[in-house]
C-alpha cells in the first residue's frame, strides 16, 4: 500500500525519505511511549509488569520468524526449540563457565543461531509442507537431546536452575528491574529487523518469499539467503530464550514445546507477516488473550467442566478461536488494518474503510 502523505509534503534528501519517524510531534509520542514503559513499574503492579515481560519477549522471538516467515516467506515450527537452544547456553555459560550475563547473552544467541543453521539445510531443497515437516523436527530432536544427553552437564529431565541476571552488580531479580532489561533488548531487536527489512539483505529475502525462481535468475545466491534468514531467525529465538530462562529462573525440555511454536506463528499470523508492527501487535494480542484465559477460567468452566485446567486448558481455544476468525476476517493481519486506519485518518472526512 502506498504511504499517503498530506499535501504539500515533499521529501528533498534520501535520509528524508528513508525516515520512519517523520515529524517532531511523532518522535515525542515515541519516546513518551517508550518512557512510559520504563517507568511501568513505578505505577503498576507486579501482575501487569511481569505481563509485559512476557509480551516484550514474545515479540523479539515473533520478530525471528518476521524475517524468515514474513521477509522470506520459509515456515517454520521450531522457533520454540530455538528458543531452548539459547536459554540452556546461556545457562550453562552462567552456571558451569562463570560468564557475565552481557557475555552469555550475545553468546547464546549466535549459539542458537548456529543451531537453526543446521535445521536450515533442509530448506535448499524443500519448501512449503515439507519444509515445515523438516524444521518441526528440531522440535523433537533438542528437547530428546536435552533430556538424554550429558545427563551429568544438562541434568536430564529435571533441566537448569538459571540464577537471575546480575550487570554491574545489579540484580534483575524482580519483575520491575527485569522489564528495564527485556525492554532494552527489545527495543535493540526491532531497530535491528526493522533495517534488516529495509537492507539489501531483506530486499533479497522478499525476492525469495515472493518468487525464489525468478530471485535465481537475477542473481540471489538462494542458498546463501535461506541459511541467513534462518540463521537471524534463530538468534532472534535464542535472546528470547535467554531472556525467558532467566526470567523463569529454570529450564528444560518442556519449558519451550510444540505449542510455543505454534503460538509464535499465530502471532505474527494474526499480526500481518510481512510488517514490522506485525509481531508486536500479534504477541500483545495473544498474550493478552492468555491473560483472560486466566480472568474468564471460572466462568468458563461452568459451561465446560472438563476445562477444569484453567489456563492451560482454555488458552488454546482462546488462540484457536481468535486464530481462525482472522484468517476469514482479517487475513492480512492486525497492522493492515492500523494502515487502512492511518490512510482513512489522513483523508477525513473523505475516508471510507
Amino acid at each position: 500500500m502506498a504511504v499517503l502523505r498530506p499535501a504539500g509534503e515533499f521529501d528533498s534528501t534520501y535520509a528524508r525519505d528513508m525516515a520512519t519517524v517523520r515529524r517532531p510531534w511523532q518522535w515525542l509520542l515515541l519516546l513518551g511511549f517508550i518512557a512510559a514503559l520504563y517507568l511501568l513499574p513505578l505505577y503498576a503492579n507486579q501482575s501487569t509488569v511481569a505481563l509485559v515481560n512476557r509480551i516484550g519477549i514474545s515479540i523479539i522471538a515473533a520478530q525471528g520468524l518476521f524475517v524468515l516467515t514474513g521477509l522470506t516467506g520459509q515456515i517454520s515450527l521450531g522457533q520454540a526449540a530455538f528458543m531452548m537452544t539459547g536459554g540452556y547456553i546461556s545457562a550453562l555459560l552462567v552456571t558451569r563457565a562463570g560468564a557475565p550475563f552481557l557475555v552469555a547473552l550475545p553468546l547464546a544467541a549466535l549459539g542458537a543461531g548456529v543451531i537453526g543453521l543446521v535445521f536450515g539445510l533442509p530448506s535448499l531443497r524443500v519448501k512449503g509442507f515439507y519444509l515445515v515437516m523438516a524444521t518441526l523436527a528440531a522440535q523433537f530432536i533438542l528437547p530428546w537431546f536435552t533430556r538424554h544427553a550429558f545427563p551429568e552437564l544438562l541434568n536430564g529431565a529435571q533441566g537448569i536452575v538459571v540464577p537471575p541476571p546480575e550487570i554491574f552488580g545489579v540484580k534483575f531479580n524482580q519483575p520491575g528491574t527485569y522489564l528495564y532489561l527485556t525492554l532494552s533488548v527489545l527495543i535493540i531487536s526491532t531497530i535491528v529487523a526493522y533495517n534488516i527489512s529495509r537492507s539489501r539483505l531483506g530486499r533479497a529475502f522478499v525476492s525469495i518469499r515472493d518468487n525464489d525462481l525468478a530471485a535465481e535468475l537475477l542473481g540471489v545466491n538462494l542458498f546463501q539467503y535461506k541459511l541467513q534468514a534462518f540463521f537471524l531467525a534463530s538468534v532472534f529465538a535464542g535472546a528470547a530464550g535467554v531472556l525467558a530462562a532467566h526470567n523463569l529462573r529454570h529450564i528444560n525440555s518442556e519449558t519451550f514445546n510444540l505449542s510455543d511454536s505454534i503460538f509464535l506463528l499465530g502471532m505474527i499470523i494474526v499480526g500481518g507477516l510481512g510488517s514490522i508492527l506485525g509481531p508486536i501487535f500479534g504477541a500483545i494480542l495473544i498474550e493478552l488473550l492468555t491473560e483472560a484465559a486466566t480472568l474468564f477460567g471460572p466462568f468458563l468452566v461452568v459451561l465446560f467442566p472438563a476445562a477444569a485446567g484453567g489456563q492451560q486448558a482454555l488458552r488454546p481455544l482462546f488462540f484457536g478461536v481468535t486464530l481462525m476468525l482472522f484468517l476469514i476476517f482479517e487475513p492480512r493481519g492486525l497492522a493492515h488494518r492500523w494502515r487502512l486506519w492511518k490512510a482513512a485518518w489522513r483523508l477525513r472526512p473523505f475516508s471510507h474503510l
